[in-house]
């Protein structure tokens, strides 16, 4: 057990009981499905998700005995997402394996994702609430709509942190955001209760994306599971290289811009600007920004009173920001 997972060691019976959830999906007559399911969702996935709707409804008092399935809906969208991603990415490694479009290929690895995603709809619709329901829909939507922001964006240097903060909030963000919300929903809990945690949900989610557009330009392959320098050689300029490129003369800025978009860089000019994003600050203020998100997370659950529940929250939203990969 290495040391990022012995931080969350507390909550290793959610999830066992969750991993075992996992594995009631693959119920399909076509092998295929369940082989390439298996490969994308039983890995080393973080379990943040179906975790953070678990500790939202204790934190509301809902102990119906469907609370660990409802669960699942959050990582089989999250695991859905990462499948159509990584098509759209053209990526090659996903949690220090081959991603699952390089073992099976594209249409496979859409059709797996779109599997997950009915699979995880069919769940919540058997929860018979409509609000739970039109919330996780909602989401997906806004999902949808920040991946097709960012293709747009795709090779964009002039892209600026509003844009970017507009992505990941639709992108990452939402579903976490979700996750936690959903939780008061299904409990009754009451509108108020909802938006508050919705609102750490979103807070926790942005931090969690920054510390992973932060952990590209500092982590190694074997400890993030995947390529170092992975968002920059496809095209997607985030925080990091925003707030490197605003220090750049504009000349310097025009020529980085050319290279990188209109012309083939090679392997060191790649490092060149990874090491030029680690030597300029940008990352410590970055790592700034990301406490102050989670610390923002903490704020919006001063309305409920003190708890176990509420202080394993407190521990996650820190964790997120704290780790490794």
């Amino acid at each position: 057990m290495d040391s990022e997972t012995s931080n969350l060691t507390q909550f290793k019976d959610h999830f066992d009981i969750i991993n075992e959830e996992l594995y009631k999906v693959f119920n399909s007559r076509v092998p295929l499905v369940e082989e390439i399911g298996r490969h994308a969702l039983l890995g080393h996935g973080k379990r943040l998700r179906p975790l953070l709707f678990l500790l939202s409804c204790e934190l509301c008092n809902y102990q119906e005995k469907d609370v660990y399935q409802l669960s699942t809906i959050f990582e089989y969208i999250h695991t859905a997402s990462l499948l159509h991603d990584d098509v759209l990415d053209n990526a090659e490694i996903r949690r220090n394996r081959p991603s699952a479009n390089q073992v099976w290929g594209n249409h496979a690895a859409v059709l797996e994702g779109d599997f997950l995603f009915s699979k995880a709809l069919a769940i919540a619709i058997r929860a018979g609430n409509i609000p739970f329901l039109a919330k996780i829909t909602e989401t997906a939507t806004q999902m949808t709509e920040g991946q097709i922001l960012e293709l747009a964006h795709t090779d964009d240097w002039n892209i600026g942190r509003d844009l970017y903060l507009e992505i990941v909030t639709a992108k990452t963000a939402m579903l976490i955001s979700t996750a936690c919300a959903c939780g008061a929903i299904i409990s009754g809990a009451g509108s108020e209760i909802a938006d508050s945690l919705a609102q750490f949900g979103l807070n926790a989610g942005i931090a969690f994306q920054l510390i992973d557009d932060l952990l590209d330009y500092t982590s190694s392959q074997e400890v993030f599971g995947k390529p170092v320098g992975k968002d920059l050689r496809e095209g997607k300029i985030t925080l990091p290289l925003i707030y490197t490129l605003e220090q750049l003369e504009t000349t310097e800025k025009e020529r980085l811009q050319d290279l990188f978009v209109n012309h083939q860089p090679t392997d060191d000019d790649f490092r060149d600007i990874i090491d030029l994003v680690r030597g300029n600050g940008a990352l410590d203020r970055i790592r700034e920004e990301a406490q102050s998100y989670g610390d923002n997370a903490i704020n919006c659950l001063d309305i409920f009173p003190d708890s176990a529940t509420k202080n394993d929250l407190m521990i996650l939203s820190q964790h997120i920001i704290d780790r490794k990969k």
